[in-house]
């Protein structure tokens, strides 16, 4: 399964300091696995599929796609609680 970042989740990830980072791409690499790991809930108002993944004060907004036979892990944004639902 393979993952790729929007935008705006990428700009997040490299404003991060590097312990922040690394939990969060951990956090990234388990929802590749089968069943995914973390606390995962589906997004209030989204039909498409579009979940969210806590990370401590942080979320993960993603959503899992399938195209040419292929999986993807879609990593739409990435931010604090606070801010990320705006």
């Amino acid at each position: 399964m393979e993952v790729i970042y929007f935008k705006n989740a990428a700009k997040a990830l490299r404003k991060m300091d590097i312990p922040t980072k690394e939990r969060v791409k951990a956090r990234i690499e388990g929802l590749t696995q089968n069943p995914p790991a973390g606390d995962i809930k589906p997004m209030e108002g989204y039909t498409n599929g579009t979940l969210r993944l806590r990370v401590g004060d942080m979320r993960i907004i993603f959503r899992y796609a399938v195209e040419n036979n292929e999986n993807f892990v879609y990593i739409i944004d990435v931010g604090y609680r606070g801010d990320i639902y705006k």
